[in-house]
């Protein structure tokens, strides 16, 4: 898959340092995989969800919150938001 943006992950963990791990981890993962469906992604990450067209990945434990647009047919993930688990659970 091709990932859009790494910025925005470099960005959140420049604020987050101990997200850093994690999201590199949730990265390294997701562009070495090609998602046919949501399916593949729940295979992959258990934890995600889908929510209004987005999908929503818990990453460090439960810490934090990416939310991405998947378009399975052109092979993109674009991340929208990267938050902490806190601030998700404020918007909700």
């Amino acid at each position: 898959m091709h990932v859009i943006s790494h910025k925005a992950l470099r960005d959140f963990w420049t604020l987050h340092p101990a997200a850093k791990q994690p999201l590199t981890y949730w990265y390294q993962i997701v562009r070495k995989t090609d998602f046919d469906s949501f399916q593949d992604v729940k295979n992959t990450f258990r934890s995600a969800d889908w929510v209004e067209g987005k999908v929503i990945f818990d990453i460090g434990g439960n810490n934090y919150r990416l939310i991405a647009v998947i378009h399975f047919n052109t092979k993109k993930v674009y991340v929208r938001e990267v938050l902490t688990h806190a601030d998700y659970s404020k918007k909700g």
